[in-house]
């Protein structure tokens, strides 16, 4: 299965290994480096079966380079899966985060990471002991940029902005519902951004203490998880793990439009045109969650201020965005199919 995963796979390079110590299985997928090194974050999870873990490094690392492609970033897709065992300990995270960063050393600058699902800018520390300078959103106090959440969920958050838009004629998000299905740096953060302007904010999680915050502390209204795809609302916004949109969940959506910051939330390519049949407008995940990237990545490599960073992905997301759509609408295409064909035209011109 793993075999035959690498075979049909559009990549470059996929680097695997087994952390004996733990029983964790490292894979490091190298999808593009047509534009500059690859980057991407590392995720570290448990997953049902080593090949799961595989598969779920493929899929994002294509999505990083698509995610650097559309808008011009100069550095190509790459993804980090460490895949714990379920009975992993935690005392001995340090380690593997140590053996994943010389894992990350000895590639001699063909990936760099940063946080992702499972990981943190302080698990980022530990990583640069021995994978410095490969590793990206250290703590401030460790001389990084810190956490890129808060930068992607500005960039979602421009990005409904975008949607309204082009479905209602403004940018405005006064009593638009938008529901937010996951509550964490990206989600809780995007709460606050659609809180301020005015919107009537939804949230869906599973973790009792988000459930209490949320519900309780902003007295917002919850979405049960079974729930969350039949509630009607103006904007759905997905911010936890992918997949969400497949072909049991699109039938049960009553949204106007999908845009959030979960990585690949197409379950396959093909559900894009599902949505468009529809009649839901889908934000292309890869073009409205690039804030993290792309702010993280031009405070530490171009020397950009915090506000200046803010101000990029502000006017960036939009503007992409737009590309989109109206390629979309010119061509009769899906947005998902725009968004690839300007990334794709950008990865031919090598720039």
């Amino acid at each position: 299965m793993m075999e035959s995963l690498i075979r049909e796979w559009d990549g470059e390079t996929v680097i695997v290994h087994y952390d004996r110590p733990t029983g964790a299985w490292i894979f490091i997928a190298i999808h593009s480096t047509r534009l500059g090194p690859a980057a991407g974050g590392t995720r570290m999870k448990s997953y049902h079966d080593v090949e799961a873990a595989l598969q779920d490094a493929l899929r994002l690392s294509a999505g990083m380079t698509y995610k650097f492609a559309v808008p011009g970033i100069p550095f190509g897709g790459g993804k980090a899966v460490i895949a714990i065992p379920s009975e992993f300990d935690k005392q001995s995270c340090p380690a593997i985060l140590r053996r994943h960063g010389a894992l990350i050393q000895q590639l001699g600058g063909l990936f760099f990471t940063g946080p992702d699902f499972g990981t943190t800018s302080e698990d980022m520390d530990i990583i640069a002991e021995t994978g410095a300078p490969y590793i990206f959103s250290r703590t401030l106090a460790a001389g990084g940029s810190g956490s890129p959440g808060p930068f992607t969920a500005l960039g979602v958050f421009t990005g409904i902005q975008t949607v309204c838009e082009h479905l209602f004629g403004d940018m405005t998000l006064k009593s638009r519902r938008v529901l937010v299905q996951g509550t964490g740096s990206v989600g809780g953060a995007l709460i606050d951004h659609l809180g301020a302007a005015g919107a009537k904010v939804m949230f869906s999680d599973v973790d009792e203490g988000a459930i209490r915050h949320f519900r309780d502390e902003f007295e917002l209204k919850f979405v049960p998880a079974e729930a969350v795809y039949r509630t009607e609302c103006d904007i759905f916004a997905p911010c936890a793990l992918g997949a969400v949109l497949n072909a049991d969940t699109i039938p049960q959506l009553k949204c106007r439009a999908v845009a959030g910051g979960a990585n690949n939330q197409l379950a396959d390519p093909e559900n894009a045109k599902h949505l468009l049949d529809r009649g839901i407008l889908y934000a292309p995940d890869y073009v409205i969650n690039v804030g993290g990237a792309m702010a993280i990545l031009g405070m530490e490599t171009q020397g950009w201020a915090r506000d200046q960073a803010e101000k990029e992905v502000a006017e960036n997301v939009p503007r992409v965005l737009r590309q989109v759509f109206e390629l979309a609408a010119t061509e009769g295409i899906t947005t998902e199919a725009a968004a690839r064909r300007i990334a794709e035209e950008r990865l031919s011109a090598g720039m």
